[in-house]
């Protein structure tokens, strides 16, 4: 319900409209920044709340802080209100991880990659139909955006509702996992992959010498070491950090290219329709591609970054809207086609409390490289560039990284290949060892728990 929310689509077009009257400037280099930075704040507190508060406060916070969104947008005039609106967006941004996490903690593993399934279809079919309502309303019955907004409030007010009625777990990964006594409790998942580290730590009276973080923290000094968890890391960090920043300003550039003075004529939520519809289909897809990651994946990931450096350079220099929007939808797909890939590349070796550890601490690191990157070039306090130069400076960001990741697939190629001559066999296995993995640990049945 909390994804029903058809103004989102139209909220730059409504500011820069005359129901608001602001600047492209000011929105641009004002407004927008404020997103990356509250969301750096906000992002790990929030994370440590939702577990230590066991999920439904968060879930709670979260549609209040939606109703905040809309409140503001409605009845906000200054740019220090439409900054907290950013601030509260960045609150409901980054306690998404209480919904997914709420719904495993409701039921036993075995069901674990069935409710993967139902809640990932879940928000994608909200963001669609929310999409596609509020295109209807605009299009078709020619609602304001004013309305579209008192909408979105709507609909966030009954979400809130039905939160208040919702279970509140026991139990949590991190703070609130069964208490570990000498008489035997069901151990955490990582207890499970180091049952001689549980039996050992189990009578310690020392509390949190046995706490699930302390020991997970002190596991990734180990799995750091794989190729594969490095590489997909480096992938989260660096190219979501740009796909987000792509996201944040690409209504400004809409705006821009199509500055249509006929709101009927604003097809925004019939885009993000068309993007979260690929991009489901990509997710699916990728389900199915079944080849030797350890010697294929940079060359996976150097293609597509490559294809979306092209998309970037096509968004930011056409004058045709809608090659402009074409071009998003597809930035999208192939992002989302990613996704789910690095989670299973990432997760496969990893407990479900270290997949939560390492996907949290990739996207703080993400978060940090885009704060960085928007002081630079976006918030008026640095170069404070308009939008077109920004997304040339994205263009040239992803074009880097394309060839960062294809010169390593090159790389890795040669090794493979030098691998397989028989006539120098200590060289070889010398150089081979780069592509060996490190023993991984066993997979266990929740790794389908993480979204993206």
């Amino acid at each position: 319900m909390t994804q029903l929310r058809p103004g989102e689509s139209f909220i730059t077009p409504y500011l820069l409209g005359a129901d608001k009257n602001f600047t492209r400037v000011e929105v641009t280099n004002e407004i927008t920044p404020v997103l990356s930075y509250s969301y750096m704040v906000v992002l790990v507190p929030i994370f440590l709340l939702t577990d230590y508060l066991r999920y439904k406060p968060v879930l709670m916070l979260q549609s209040l802080s939606y109703i905040s969104i809309w409140l503001i947008l409605i009845f906000g005039t200054s740019i220090l209100a439409m900054q907290f609106m950013e601030l509260f967006y960045s609150i409901t941004m980054a306690a998404r991880v209480a919904y997914s996490s709420y719904i495993f903690s409701l039921v036993t593993p075995s069901l674990y990659q069935r409710m993967a399934s139902y809640s990932r279809s879940a928000v994608l079919m909200g963001v669609f139909t929310s999409s596609v309502l509020g295109q209807l309303c605009v299009t078709v019955g020619g609602v304001p955006f004013i309305t579209l907004n008192y909408i979105s409030l709507g609909f966030t007010v009954f979400g809130l509702f039905i939160t208040l009625f919702l279970e509140r777990p026991r139990r949590s990964l991190f703070f609130n996992r069964a208490e570990p006594v000498c008489n035997g409790t069901s151990p955490s998942e990582l207890d499970k992959m180091h049952p001689d580290n549980y039996k050992h730590t189990t009578c310690l009276p020392s509390r949190w010498r046995d706490a699930a973080l302390c020991r997970m923290l002190r596991e990734l000094r180990t799995i750091v070491r794989q190729p594969q968890l490095r590489l997909w890391s480096f992938w989260w960090i660096f190219n979501s950090a740009g796909y987000y920043l792509m996201l944040y300003y690409v209504q400004i550039l809409w705006e821009v290219v199509y500055p249509a003075k006929d709101n009927r004529k604003v097809y925004n939520g019939g885009v993000d329709a068309a993007s979260t519809l690929l991009g489901a289909i990509a997710s699916f897809a990728a389900g199915f591609v079944k080849i030797r990651w350890k010697l294929w994946s940079e060359l996976v990931i150097g293609t597509v970054t490559a294809v979306q450096a092209g998309l970037l350079l096509l968004m930011t220099s056409t004058s045709n809207i809608w090659l402009c929007y074409v071009a998003y939808v597809l930035f999208r797909g192939s992002y989302q086609f990613l996704v789910p890939l690095a989670i299973s590349q990432i997760a496969t070796s990893l407990s479900k409390e270290l997949c939560a550890l390492v996907f949290g601490i990739n996207t703080f690191f993400a978060t940090i490289l885009k704060t960085i990157i928007t002081i630079i070039i976006a918030d008026k306090r640095g170069l404070g560039l308009s939008v077109h130069p920004q997304f040339y400076v994205y263009f040239a960001y992803f074009t880097l990284l394309a060839v960062l990741y294809l010169t390593a697939a090159v790389y890795v190629s040669i090794q493979h290949r030098w691998c397989k001559k028989p006539q120098e066999p200590a060289l070889a296995k010398e150089l081979c060892k780069p592509l060996d993995e490190v023993p991984v640990k066993e997979k266990t049945s929740d790794l389908s728990s993480v979204e993206a």
